[in-house]
């Protein structure tokens, strides 16, 4: 029931200033009443929907820092019961106590939003936010009216947000109005990862994943299509490939680990026969990229994050046209990468191994410009500015 409400609500334009106005009105007089705690820090992850991502990795780093002694950290979450993090409370999002908590924190970490829609930021806190790639598809006041995707009023009050590229940073100045002096230029946390993984541990991902250690590995990770929903509201999409010509053309050579984006992959029926593996519900994608050869995808910002380990990378753009007049893009992914729009083409490169790494270098070089150290450099400026 609580679902179908939010839905109603992110989904009808009149119903959400209803309850923007009035719900940030209410804590906006709450916040009179509510002292900072100079050693509070919240953090979540896509909204309160994981433990994972960048603030999963700079709080783990956070916690091994002499820096940090004596804060206090809470994860949100919308099912907190089903989380137990280790150093942290937790929180269950869109209770009073939640917005409490929120209100008096030093410091907000996320990859996306913590205030829900509204806007009641707490008199002196610090609002980080990593946000959670580089955009090819439209974003913030960039995205048709006509689009279905949820938008908030007045902007975020972000304080610092975390940039890979130049480019980036010009989108997201621009369509989130946050001035370009509050972009930190240091790459994303969650991608450190990428740039420092030894064989040795590709490996030991490879064998705890059951992946056969002789294949060739391609990661298929599209993302989801706001606009094609269900009676309830929710993102539906079915796979847009025959695995049964994929294992019979490739089979010997190649495995492929499919994973869906997560607003889809609970309406998915992925079935696993030694050629297809379905990850959409393993929690790091980080190692997903470790351990495959190959990227496919379609307008997704992980061949941003792909890129920087300098492996080859296809599109698969069977549906361009409809995205993009639906959805809107920064420029033509099939410009950049090599790929097709059917699925016979994008196997026949494969086939023929007519992978062009050259190609992901320059688009690596031209959309990427930060990576490597962003753990580090997040870190250093968050106690710059709520330490002693």
């Amino acid at each position: 029931m609580k679902k179908k409400i939010i839905a109603i609500v992110k989904y009808s334009k009149f119903l959400y200033l209803i309850y923007y106005y009035v719900f940030s009105f209410i804590l906006l007089v709450l916040r009179l009443f509510v002292k900072t705690d100079d050693k509070l820090i919240l953090f979540n992850s896509f909204g309160g929907k994981k433990y994972d991502d960048s603030p999963k990795e700079l709080y783990e780093a956070i916690l091994k820092d002499k820096r940090f002694v004596g804060f206090k950290y809470v994860w949100a979450f919308h099912e907190p019961e089903k989380f137990k993090i280790k150093g942290a409370d937790v929180v269950k999002t869109d209770t009073l106590k939640y917005f409490i908590i929120a209100l008096k924190a030093r410091c907000w970490i996320t990859n996306s939003g913590i205030e829900r829609g509204l806007k009641f930021k707490g008199k002196n806190t610090l609002y980080f936010n990593t946000w959670h790639g580089t955009p090819i598809k439209r974003m913030g006041t960039d995205v048709s009216e006509t689009n279905k995707s949820f938008g908030t009023r007045g902007g975020a009050e972000i304080d610092v947000m975390c940039s890979q590229g130049d480019f980036e940073t010009d989108v997201f100045s621009r369509v989130f109005n946050i001035p370009k002096n509050r972009f930190l230029c240091c790459g994303l946390p969650r991608n450190d990862k990428l740039v420092h993984f030894t064989e040795d541990e590709k490996e030991a991902i490879k064998k705890r994943l059951g992946i056969p250690k002789e294949k060739i590995v391609i990661l298929y990770a599209p993302t989801f299509r706001e606009y094609e929903r269900d009676g309830s509201k929710n993102c539906v999409m079915a796979p847009p490939m025959v695995f049964s010509k994929w294992k019979k053309v490739l089979g010997e050579e190649y495995c492929l680990l499919f994973r869906a984006h997560y607003e889809v992959a609970k309406v998915m029926d992925i079935s696993e026969d030694g050629f297809v593996f379905n990850m959409s519900n393993y929690p790091v994608m980080d190692d997903l990229m470790i351990v495959s050869d190959v990227l496919i995808s379609d307008y997704s910002s992980v061949f941003f994050d792909f890129s920087v380990m300098d492996k080859p990378m296809l599109h698969f753009t069977y549906d361009y046209g409809k995205y993009s007049k639906n959805r809107g893009m920064y420029f033509d992914i099939r410009e950049q990468l090599d790929g097709g729009s059917d699925e016979d083409t994008v196997i026949d490169i494969l086939r023929n191994k007519k992978m062009d790494i050259t190609k992901t270098i320059a688009f690596r070089n031209k959309y990427v410009n930060y990576y490597g150290n962003a753990t580090k450099m997040a870190i250093d400026y968050i106690i710059r500015k709520i330490g002693d």
